[in-house]
């Protein structure tokens, strides 16, 4: 149950992004009934297992959760991320870095959602400053920034030093 609630929860969110953008949506409507599945490949059996992350795209140009099964047919689109290290890719996320995917499926589909990817960011500011007001969303903004870029010099340091122990 837990998992279903923050399925539609995370649907909610990215409905809620891509409404941003009316570009966002009139490229999906051309992709209406087709699904995306995102696997996350290596994820350790010590965690608890993930919810099926299959979305279909509505008549809107926004997406609806296949549910727990996560639909039975195969998707137009597999998005595979190596999720061997779960940290590490919540951290690289964080700092704005993408993971790598491997892609299979539908290529005009694939062509649209790596536009989505590309171009689409969260206005988290302009959301906090509905909730907050708009002088405290901006320094809470300031602070996201701060913290993301400190994240990121992190990475870089501790990516470098992997690099150079492998080498």
């Amino acid at each position: 149950m837990l998992n279903t609630a923050l399925m539609e929860r995370l649907t909610l969110l990215l409905n809620h992004v891509l409404a941003s953008e009316p570009v966002a949506t009139e490229r999906l409507k051309a992709h209406v009934d087709r699904t995306v599945r995102v696997e996350l490949r290596g994820w350790p059996k010590l965690l608890p297992a993930l919810p099926e992350a299959c979305f279909r795209i509505t008549p809107a140009g926004l997406l609806e959760w296949c549910g727990p099964e996560g639909g039975s047919a195969a998707p137009s689109l597999l998005l595979v991320v190596d999720a061997a290290n779960p940290a590490l890719l919540l951290a690289q996320s964080i700092a704005g870095d993408k993971p790598r995917v491997e892609v299979q499926g539908d290529s005009a589909l694939a062509a649209d959602v790596s536009w989505l990817l590309d171009n689409l960011r969260w206005d988290v500011r302009d959301d906090l400053a509905r909730i907050v007001g708009p002088a405290m969303a901006e320094r809470l903004g300031r602070l996201g920034v701060v913290l993301a870029g400190g994240l990121r010099q992190a990475l870089r340091f501790v990516s470098t030093r992997a690099d150079r122990r492998a080498g």
